[in-house]
């Protein structure tokens, strides 16, 4: 016996995604698999469709391989749900395929247990997403060839090393940029060529990470002035608050949640004789909870109130570490109301050439 009502799960890959479809009352019916294009999409949601009325689409991996599936099915109007992985203690019990996962996201879904909204990804928190992720790996390589540049440096003749002994980063890299090495057939000859080489690739990765920070600024600026404004917070880290709320922070239904999305919000670890305890969460998004502690530790350098705060607090007996806790509790709740007070849509955006 089928109630006419079913919900699709469906595990993601590269090049395939393995569907399973659901019935509210009867379990699974189905499963196929589809190609990781429109065609496929379209084929899809049409064979979900021939079981019942669809309540929902449980999508492992949203913002990944899923992202392209979840942008299809909300322009269809179907609710999205993103399931996350299967519990690894039933892993073990069943074992894995894409199969099972798909039909454990089904069920994920199904029971309520699956409840996030994926992010939209179609405005400027995926813009401003994306060029943060080349600005990351950009800092990373360009940290390589410094440290690269200089342990080759050892090995360089005496009077280079002591030229260019106390420089700082950027005059050591300019300096180097301009050997012009007269001789590869010999050690000291290729060395300046590596010296040479190392330099430039720093020089050419720091004008990229200064290009991509400015407009990263100019993005932030447009569509979040009032987190700027905020004492502490910089362009940086206003943009790894955006990009953990997304193009849609509808989803994100109360300061509480976003305080456990960030890590910061208290994990009760009581029982029996030991209620009322807790602990701090070590889960959460570890890039955003680190941009928060930095707001803090600059806070508690710089701003004057934070300053009376943490003097209080320490006379009352509580640990630095406590502080910092705190502090940043009333910084993610402070972030999450400016997010929340405008939408995207009500603030119109300048292209950033």
């Amino acid at each position: 016996m089928r109630s006419g009502y079913v919900v699709v799960g469906v595990d993601t890959h590269k090049h395939i995604h393995v569907a399973a479809v659901m019935d509210s009352v009867a379990g699974i019916l189905d499963t196929l698999t589809i190609p990781t294009d429109t065609p496929g999409f379209a084929k899809l949601t049409a064979w979900a469709h021939t079981y019942g009325q669809i309540l929902v689409f449980g999508i492992e991996g949203t913002g990944s391989y899923g992202a392209g599936l979840t942008s299809y099915l909300r322009r269809q109007g179907h609710r999205v749900v993103e399931a996350g992985r299967p519990d690894r203690r039933l892993r073990r019990m069943n074992g894995k395929s894409d199969t099972l996962d798909a039909e454990n996201a089904a069920r994920a879904a199904l029971a309520g247990m699956a409840t996030a909204t994926p992010k939209t990804a179609d405005g400027t928190v995926e813009m401003l997403r994306q060029l943060k992720v080349v600005h990351g790996t950009a800092v990373k390589d360009r940290s390589a060839a410094m440290i690269t540049l200089k342990a080759m440096l050892v090995h360089a003749d005496d009077q280079l090393r002591a030229s260019t002994n106390k420089m700082t980063q950027i005059k050591l890299a300019r300096h180097l940029s301009r050997l012009r090495p007269s001789d590869l057939t010999t050690v000291a000859g290729t060395l300046r060529y590596s010296l040479r080489a190392l330099a430039g690739r720093w020089l050419f990765l720091d004008a990229q990470i200064k290009e991509i920070e400015s407009k990263i600024n100019a993005l932030v600026t447009e569509y979040r002035p009032a987190l700027l404004e905020q004492f502490g917070i910089g362009a940086d880290t206003a943009a790894e608050i955006l990009i953990v709320v997304g193009d849609n922070p509808e989803r994100i239904k109360s300061e509480a949640a976003f305080a456990k999305l960030a890590g910061i919000s208290p994990i009760p670890t009581g029982s029996g004789q030991t209620s009322g305890r807790h602990r701090i969460n070590h889960g959460g998004h570890r890039q955003l909870n680190a941009a928060i502690y930095r707001t803090v530790i600059v806070r508690m350098q710089h701003h004057e109130p934070t300053k009376a705060y943490v003097t209080r607090r320490t006379a009352e007996g509580k640990s630095k570490r406590d502080i910092i806790r705190c502090l940043k509790r009333y910084v993610i709740r402070e972030v999450y109301h400016l997010v929340k007070a405008q939408s995207a849509a009500d603030i119109p955006l300048q292209k950033v050439s």
